[in-house]
């Protein structure tokens, strides 16, 4: 996601990253340049969500699925996310069923939700951690004790071979269905992943069989590879478990360890204010000086171009360190930009919590004191940070609202929110885990 084609020819007819005024108070006190840094410090995620499903359908405790049997799983999704899991081919060594790398598509190229019959897009694999034996057959498949076969030689995850000549069709085994329900401009998904096999799907050298399907994870996803890479070995996470054993703890809690949304900083403004000034007011409305622009948009351009006249000093920092051009800042990414203070002034930093409809991380109201008497601040100021709902855009789960700036079609698309008033966010992480801001007086 880049902000920077969101903002079309807004970043060029900015202010300038810094603009103040120096000089001195009415007492002849000189003024203090400050470096002032704000860095994203949050954590960067790799799975939208993910999960495990252990109860099938009408059941009430864990277990396999025979025939008719089925497990369902509920999740959100948004464009460009795909859908992965994997579950065991139970009367095997280390078989299970799975898509691809890049996983189910839960948008279409247009842009809507993908429902129906989706099997034709998964595949029985082979995890390369136990060698094979006749399906159906084998005494180390289902055995009483994890972990009892001999090492496979060819340690890759790669399509199932077809060694002993009696592995069934996929969709002779398994049918994964999603249904898809919008539930306010974001969509949430229902993965169906059901046991079509009968008592003679699977012949072997002695009877025929049914195929029970394990218990086993699920992920939503952006990027490729969630659950394994094929070519390469099992990374070593839980997937051994699932295809040996249909145990999908270990690798359930590996996922979880990466899963959530990566939170964004958007260019911002930053003003000096005399004490008493504000540029917002929690209990009140959005005064229409441009917030909503950088809430919603991420576009600092109509706030800073409203109060720079009117302040000791006022700008807009876009560009993030080491970048030649503006944009948002993802973790490990940062602003840089100086500002002129006198004891009795404050610093506003204003930036926008993406991905939201229409929340700031900024300091208090009145801002933070640039002076403790005559020593200018200095250092990690974080803990000033808090993040505000500017109630201007009706709020979707962070991450996945279709009206939010990483997904709509263009500025201000959002349904008017019915609680004008701004007020403090205090569901989600604590401002300063995702942003540090540090000033330094130089």
């Amino acid at each position: 996601m880049d902000l920077r084609t969101l903002s079309g020819v807004g970043f060029a007819g900015l202010l300038a990253s810094t603009v103040a005024l120096a000089g001195c108070g009415d007492d002849g006190t000189s003024s203090t340049r400050f470096r002032v840094r704000v860095e994203n410090q949050g954590p960067a995620f790799t799975l939208a969500q993910s999960g495990a499903f252990a109860v099938p359908v009408d059941a009430t405790d864990p277990g396999p699925i025979g025939p008719g049997g089925a497990y369902e799983m509920t999740f959100l999704g948004a464009p460009g996310q795909r859908f992965s899991f994997a579950t065991m081919f139970v009367p095997s060594n280390d078989l299970f069923y799975g898509p691809d790398g890049e996983g189910i598509a839960l948008f279409d190229a247009e842009g809507a939700p993908v429902t129906g019959d989706v099997t034709t897009q998964v595949d029985l694999w082979d995890a390369g951690t136990e060698v094979d034996q006749e399906p159906g057959t084998g005494a180390d498949q289902v055995q009483r004790s994890p972990g009892t076969g001999a090492i496979d030689p060819n340690t890759n995850v790669r399509l199932a071979e077809d060694a002993f000549g009696n592995l069934p069709e996929v969709t002779d085994v398994i049918q994964v269905t999603l249904a898809a329900e919008d539930l306010g401009n974001y969509w949430q998904f229902t993965a169906r992943i059901e046991n079509v096999s009968t008592p003679t799907t699977l012949s072997t050298t002695t009877d025929m069989q049914a195929v029970p399907l394990s218990p086993g994870v699920y992920a939503v996803h952006a990027g490729s590879d969630p659950l394994f890479t094929v070519g390469a070995p099992d990374r070593g996470e839980g997937l051994e478990a699932i295809a040996e054993d249909g145990t999908p703890t270990d690798l359930a809690a590996a996922l979880d360890a990466v899963t959530g949304i990566t939170l964004v900083a958007s260019p911002g403004v930053w003003a000096v204010t005399e004490e008493g000034t504000d540029l917002f007011k929690l209990g009140e409305a959005d005064r229409g000086d441009g917030l909503e622009a950088i809430a919603e948009d991420g576009m600092p351009g109509a706030l800073a171009a409203a109060v720079g006249d009117a302040l000791p000093g006022a700008g807009v920092f876009n560009t993030p360190t080491g970048a030649d051009a503006p944009g948002p800042i993802a973790p490990g990414g940062a602003y840089e930009f100086e500002v002129e203070g006198l004891p009795g002034q404050y610093l506003h930093v204003i930036t926008m919590f993406v991905p939201s409809n229409d929340w700031l991380f900024t300091f208090p109201q009145v801002g933070l004191e640039l002076f403790d008497g005559a020593d200018p601040v200095s250092g990690d100021v974080s803990d000033s940070l808090f993040t505000i709902d500017l109630g201007t855009e009706v709020d979707q789960p962070v991450g996945f609202g279709l009206d939010q700036v990483q997904f709509q079609a263009g500025p201000d698309t959002g349904a008017a929110d019915p609680n004008p008033t701004i007020r403090v966010v205090t569901d989600q992480p604590a401002a300063s885990s995702i942003l540090r801001v540090t000033v330094t007086p130089l």
